[in-house]
């Protein structure tokens, strides 16, 4: 028997707004909102981004999430992996009952037909929502509307015998469902590029001026089964993860479209080359208020809020260090004292890596003179009580 799927919520939505009221939402932010997004509290001077926090999709994720588990009170719930990569979320979730299948011991393979399981906003793999189907089990589908968008746009290009180029991370759970939806269609194939380094690969092997060894060096693991770079990337069409910096997107598909003019010449350019935009308006309406931010103030730091996970919340902490001193921390806790700071480090994860970062610990990262005009944002992930947690904790440190 096939799973039955929720898509829509579960028409609780009423019931369960408290809860989620209490546990994300933050009446102190939202005066910082209505106060010009500006705070001063002593010598410090907050400036919040016009535009962060949760999206409209990490919203709904959670919101059916909550819908999920009063619906079902006496039923196992589980939720295939993290449902955004935001630790405090996920950690209320485990608190009220729901299992996760990504954890060590567990499988798909325990599900049965009495049990409810959410798919993240991420989505999922083509392959793994297969299998819960065989298990008959009901299925909360929570997946972002954004990445809904890229899925048919790759779908599209496979249909027509295009291969997909995805900018994105190869083991981000976005990239990898994305990358399966490629091969639905017959002889789909698929590629996922992180940097411009990269696909200046790409291009050199689209131009005949790297080896097919070399391609296939650099890229195991991130192409799809057999894939033949001098035959596959004869037609290609550009998708992106939904979080990536807009730039690098824009930056990457340049540099291929241009090989492709190179190769095969203006005139046969739509033959050989598409491209989609599919970086999703909240990522970039993030990226856009904090760069206007940053350019119509002066500050002595940035704080950026967010999972250390969270693909968007590395971005912001990317484009503010290109600027001034930034810390991209997690949560308030991460404010040790006014010498001390634990973060992860801001910058583009190195080709041929996962991005995984460690927290590392810095000191004397908060200037002890004078106004400390401080500039703060948050991923699409970040719930503004956490938000509200680390200025208070700012203000603390700030006037001890």
């Amino acid at each position: 028997m096939p799973a039955s799927i929720f898509r829509k919520g579960l028409n609780l939505k009423h019931a369960v707004a408290g809860a989620l009221a209490t546990d994300y939402h933050s009446q102190f932010i939202n005066e910082i909102k209505s106060s010009n997004f500006t705070w001063t509290n002593g010598r410090l001077v907050i400036h919040l981004a016009t535009e962060f926090g949760f999206c409209y999709g990490v919203d709904r994720a959670i919101d059916y999430a909550y819908q999920t588990r009063a619906k079902f009170p006496d039923r196992q719930v589980y939720l295939t992996g993290e449902i955004i990569h935001n630790p405090q979320v996920n950690t209320l979730l485990r608190q009220a009952g729901v299992g996760f299948l990504s954890d060590p011991g567990q499988s798909v393979e325990q599900v049965n037909t009495d049990d409810v399981v959410i798919l993240p906003a991420f989505g999922v793999t083509v392959e793994a929502l297969q299998q819960l189907d065989r298990r008959g089990c009901t299925l909360i589908d929570t997946t972002c509307g954004s990445v809904l968008n890229v899925w048919k746009a790759v779908k599209r290009y496979t249909e027509d015998g295009f291969t997909a180029v995805i900018h994105g991370k190869v083991h981000h759970e976005e990239t990898q469902a994305t990358a399966s939806q490629a091969l639905t269609a017959e002889h789909g194939r698929y590629l996922i590029i992180l940097n411009d380094e990269e696909a200046t690969l790409v291009c050199d092997l689209i131009r005949g001026l790297a080896s097919v060894d070399q391609f296939l060096d650099a890229f195991s693991g991130a192409c799809s089964q057999g894939f033949d770079p001098v035959a596959d990337l004869r037609r290609v069409g550009l998708a992106n993860q939904t979080t990536m910096l807009m730039s690098e997107s824009l930056k990457i598909g340049e540099m291929i479209r241009l090989a492709m003019i190179d190769q095969y010449g203006q005139d046969a350019l739509s033959e050989h080359y598409r491209a989609f935009e599919t970086i999703c308006s909240a990522t970039q309406d993030r990226q856009d208020a904090v760069n206007t931010l940053l350019s119509d103030q002066r500050f002595n730091l940035a704080v950026v809020i967010g999972g250390y996970n969270s693909s968007n919340t590395r971005n912001l902490a990317r484009i503010c260090a290109e600027r001034l001193p930034t810390f991209h921390i997690a949560d308030a806790d991460c404010l040790v004292s006014g010498k001390d700071i634990r973060h992860r480090p801001a910058g583009p994860p190195a080709a041929g890596t996962t991005g995984n970062v460690h927290e590392i610990a810095s000191h004397d990262w908060l200037p002890t003179d004078g106004n400390v005009h401080v500039a703060v944002t948050a991923g699409a992930s970040t719930p503004d009580s956490i938000v509200g947690e680390v200025i208070s904790r700012l203000a603390t440190l700030t006037n001890t």
